[in-house]
């Protein structure tokens, strides 16, 4: 009965966040649903102008447990990105996907980690801010990591980071162009708030097929330590 109450609860709290962005897009991304799944999300990442990622369009699955907002999702770039902070399978390493916890050897504090008050529009922002400044504390992808600091510290004359990165961003937009895809490449262009395209299926998903009477019940506080068992095997996105 208890996962039933988380379950309802995450599900409403995703179909008002997933609402909200198809009415009051965010400059940067946009998403759309992965088989009318709310539970499972495709997010296109522009990359911002001015920076080495502008034209790009970097496609991630986000998808968010059971017992979300007290958990974080997880998110997985589909896109091919060479950054300090994605592995090479393409998992992403942030601190704000990271449980609350206190964790002195991953250098990072927990009020910079999840807590339930972030959504999705300070998530992707958040990704979209690490993309142009890594953290190389602790990075994902060592390799990366050491390129970017030869970048940076050589200020642009050490190419290899740049040039690898450009090379991404260009092959990133020309499968969002074949896509149908409009990247943004200007300043005012980006700054535009992605319309998304409406569903043309039959099957369009409608938000009050989430708020029927099957989900009524009174949801318990994980946090009240009733009727929820926390499993200890849920790490977020992993740690770094």
């Amino acid at each position: 009965m208890a996962g039933l109450r988380l379950n309802s609860s995450a599900l409403r709290a995703l179909a008002v966040e997933y609402k909200s962005l198809q009415e009051e897009p965010v400059e940067g991304f946009c998403v759309k649903l992965v088989n009318e799944d709310l539970f499972e999300w495709e997010v296109a990442i522009f990359g911002p102008p001015d920076t080495l990622y502008m034209g790009g369009c970097f496609k991630a699955r986000m998808k968010f447990p059971q017992d979300y907002p007290y958990s974080p999702p997880t998110i997985r770039f589909l896109t091919k990105v060479w950054h300090p902070n994605v592995y090479e399978n393409g998992d992403l390493c942030i601190s704000i996907l990271h449980p609350p916890v206190d964790d002195p050897q991953s250098g990072e504090l927990p009020c910079e980690r999840w807590n339930p008050t972030q959504n999705v529009r300070t998530i992707l922002l958040s990704v979209i801010s690490l993309l142009n400044e890594p953290n190389t504390f602790s990075p994902a992808n060592v390799d990366a990591s050491v390129m970017y600091r030869r970048w940076r510290d050589s200020k642009g004359r050490d190419k290899e980071y740049e040039n690898i990165i450009r090379k991404q961003a260009m092959a990133a937009r020309a499968e969002a162009e074949r896509d149908g895809i409009q990247v943004p490449l200007t300043l005012e262009d980006y700054c535009i708030k992605t319309q998304v395209k409406p569903n043309t299926s039959d099957s369009q998903v409608e938000m009050t097929d989430f708020y029927d009477d099957d989900y009524d019940e009174e949801y318990d506080d994980p946090t009240d330590g009733s009727d929820y068992e926390e499993d200890e095997n849920d790490s977020g996105n992993g740690e770094s």
